[in-house]
């Protein structure tokens, strides 16, 4: 006669006595945090990190992720918290170093489900060439059954040829996407509970800065670097337009989007502009090195699909335009609210 399996109900769980701070915190630790995270700068468990100092700039950023499902299609809140706060350096100019993370986790979490978002965690910060310095865990009662919120911060050495700066913006500039937009919001939402549905989406949650790397190497003369997150690449565009009083034009023919998400939007009433994406940046650039810049971004596994989307003028008043397939015009503008709640 066997013995009893062991079924979701009785699987090992986070309790609250792992966020204590005792002996259940320290196995917690010990079984199921260092052996995915571990390095010089995390295994002291220090207070804090002590990281060597530079004569660079350094860049900080901090902030929190909350997505419903913990896990999605490509992705999960985990790798969805180092790619995020790795991009935000890396738009900056900055080549990221370290990372905090710190985790809220509510009782009742299934041990396995939290050693596949650490693992999740500790493969995007490889792709990354970033290490997790340090960090924190808490324990919270049961609440509404989120399970697990993130905040990560993480800092970088800004590079000596990174020129990045809005007010360089001028009439004929180029305005360049690294691959295809709307995957991971779509993606997201394809999943959520009464919305599923039969699709090939994913998101496209990837740490951007080696492919933003190789884009500096060639010299090019970069402008402005954004990852087109909450509110989309419209949001962005719209902010272009505002902060430097010139007219973002995009080419709706030229936009790069997958008809899996077209159609998807398309469904759910959605515009793929204003849709979250977490492995995509823009660029302007100059339009001399525009070529030499898409070129540069084609050959990497991460933009493959880059493209030339638009361009800035000096048309007045100042907008953002998008060149519709008939030949017409419509502004683009950042969205109202958030159309697709705790996505990241």
């Amino acid at each position: 006669m066997t013995g009893p399996s062991t079924t979701q109900s009785d699987a090992p769980r986070v309790t609250m006595a792992h966020g204590g701070g005792g002996e259940m915190t320290k196995q917690l630790i010990q079984q199921h945090f260092l052996p995915r995270l571990g390095n010089k700068l995390l295994n002291p468990l220090a207070d804090s990190a002590t990281i060597p100092a530079s004569e660079l700039p350094l860049a900080f950023t901090t902030d929190s992720f909350v997505v419903l499902p913990l896990e999605f299609p490509g992705g999960d809140i985990g790798r969805l918290a180092v790619c995020g706060t790795v991009n935000d350096l890396a738009v900056m100019g900055a080549v990221p170093t370290a990372l905090s993370l710190a985790l809220t986790i509510e009782e009742g979490l299934p041990l396995s489900t939290l050693d596949r978002i650490i693992d999740s965690v500790a493969q995007a910060a490889r792709e990354a060439d970033v290490v997790i310095a340090t960090g924190d865990t808490k324990v919270i009662e049961r609440r509404s059954g989120d399970g697990l919120t993130i905040t990560t911060a993480g800092i970088g050495r800004i590079r000596r040829d990174a020129r990045l700066d809005l007010g360089r913006v001028v009439p004929g500039d180029v305005v360049m996407i690294s691959g295809r937009i709307a995957d991971h919001g779509l993606a997201i939402m394809s999943v959520r509970e009464g919305l599923a549905f039969d699709t090939s989406l994913e998101s496209d949650a990837a740490p951007l800065n080696h492919l933003i790397g190789t884009l500096l190497d060639t010299g090019s003369d970069v402008k402005f670097l954004r990852d087109p997150t909450r509110g989309g690449l419209a949001g962005v565009v719209a902010d272009i337009a505002e902060d430097t009083g010139l007219t973002v034009e995009l080419d709706e023919a030229a936009l790069p989007i997958s008809p899996t998400a077209r159609h998807t939007a398309e469904v759910f009433g959605l515009d793929p502009m204003t849709v979250a994406n977490e492995g995509k940046c823009l660029a302007i650039v100059a339009a001399g090195d525009a070529k030499q810049a898409l070129s540069c971004w084609q050959s990497h596994p991460l933009g493959r699909d880059a493209a030339i989307v638009g361009r800035i003028t000096d048309a007045a008043p100042p907008l953002a335009e998008l060149v519709t397939h008939t030949g017409g015009r419509r502004v683009i503008q950042r969205p109202y609210g958030e159309e697709l709640p705790r996505i990241c």
